[in-house]
């Protein structure tokens, strides 16, 4: 029985961006779209942890709680 190699899948996003890599194969460029996505990742992260601990979900016992979990053990 021969086996089925699965093409992957890509959404729009990932096409898009995939298109835009093309013409851009220099180290260099790598790195600045690096720092770009960190700091955009970043920002949206800061913006909804600082939406839970407006709202209560968030507070530092449960702050002190996550900071005692083994967090490689959740899936």
């Amino acid at each position: 029985m021969e086996a089925t190699v699965q093409q992957p899948t890509f959404n729009p996003i990932q096409i898009h961006l995939l298109k835009m890599f093309s013409i851009d194969t220099a180290e260099q460029g790598l790195i600045e779209l690096k720092d770009v996505l960190y700091k955009y990742y970043s920002a949206k992260m800061e913006s909804r942890l600082d939406e839970l601990w407006d709202n209560g979900t968030l507070d530092q016992a449960r702050l002190d709680e996550i900071n005692r979990m083994d967090l490689h053990q959740l899936n």
